[in-house]
């Protein structure tokens, strides 16, 4: 991969890097001035329920902040784009539909085949 080819999934990375971030910041004001239990049980239970699922989505975006600074990190050490199961090297076109993975298709798809096999 060029210099110009990082350079652009670098911008790509940090700039999602910065959106969940701010996502994160906003969860921690939005939850400190919630709603502190009016209504009846049923308005409780939803807001109870919006809160659960609020979260759930969060924790999925601490887990791509993850993997986000690991793409980063690739790309600093010159490994971004590099399968690391086979070592060839990932199509840039499955890198522009999910920056941050670690396998080529091909592994992936072997992946996936192992785990249905298995039941997981």
């Amino acid at each position: 991969m060029d210099h110009e080819e990082l350079d652009y999934f670098r911008k790509l990375l940090t700039e999602r890097l910065a959106t969940l971030s701010k996502g994160a910041t906003e969860t921690v004001s939005g939850m400190s001035e919630g709603d502190q239990g009016t209504g009846d049980p049923t308005d409780q239970a939803t807001a109870e329920g919006d809160r659960d699922l609020f979260l759930r989505m969060r924790d999925r975006d601490w887990k791509l902040t993850g993997k986000i600074r690991e793409a980063l990190d690739r790309i600093e050490d010159g490994t971004y784009g590099i399968c690391e199961v086979c070592g060839n090297e990932i199509l840039k076109r499955r890198l522009m539909a999910r920056p941050v993975t670690t396998l080529c298709i091909e592994c992936k798809t072997e992946q996936e085949a192992d785990e249905r096999r298995r039941g997981e």
